[in-house]
């Protein structure tokens, strides 16, 4: 079972996201509350692994939530919900520890597949705001430099693939490697650049520059 925590301050779509997520036969939810204040101490004593949690809460907002839920338990995964799909949002939110990013107005089959996504995968990114991002990376502003030499060529594939969007698996099938291998590569990549998820190592190396480096002329 799936233990699942609801944070939503719209009292209807709380109510729906906890009935529907109940009637699913292999998760439960364990509550759902309306603040980050609330959440955290609910986190704490219930142990969900997935916390389903709007951006835009009163007080502290959802990604400030996120990096405090993460800083505690760090094996929980946090899913925000949005309908402010702004790059800088969803940085922000990758750069807190988020496990994914699913659009407001989703079909509940989508939020379905990023609570059951596996925590050691990529970061969930619904497909139509996954491609808001990807689209708008050339636009970040750059940070200061940095020295990302150790990538390897072979990496650097892996990283421009990651780049559009790709998890593992599909890179797998797309350089004809093992997903096993395909993993290690994307392992290795988000070691070099310090980052804690996919999209996170693919944030930090449109801020470097590196990824412009190795998109395909």
């Amino acid at each position: 079972m799936i233990r699942v925590l609801v944070v939503e301050d719209q009292q209807a779509m709380a109510g729906a996201l906890e009935i529907a997520l109940g009637a699913q036969p292999d998760l439960v939810c364990v509550g759902a509350v309306a603040t980050v204040e609330e959440a955290v101490p609910l986190v704490a004593a219930q142990a969900p692994d997935v916390v389903l949690m709007d951006i835009h809460l009163p007080g502290a907002d959802g990604i400030e939530g996120t990096r405090r839920i993460r800083a505690d338990h760090p094996r929980t995964r946090v899913l925000l919900l949005t309908a402010d799909t702004r790059p800088s949002q969803l940085v922000a939110g990758t750069s807190a520890g988020a496990a994914g990013f699913i659009a407001k107005d989703s079909p509940f089959p989508a939020v379905l597949a990023a609570v059951r996504a596996p925590a050691e995968g990529p970061v969930y990114v619904e497909e139509s705001t996954l491609s808001l991002l990807v689209s708008a990376l050339d636009s970040l502003p750059e940070g200061p430099a940095r020295d990302h030499r150790g990538l390897t060529p072979r990496e650097g594939e892996v990283l421009r693939l990651m780049g559009q969007g790709l998890g593992p698996r599909a890179i797998a099938e797309r350089l004809v490697v093992s997903p096993h291998t395909a993993r290690g590569h994307v392992k290795r990549i988000m070691a070099k650049l310090g980052a804690h998820s996919q999209l996170e190592a693919v944030v930090t190396a449109a801020r470097s520059g590196l990824l412009r480096e190795f998109r395909e002329p």
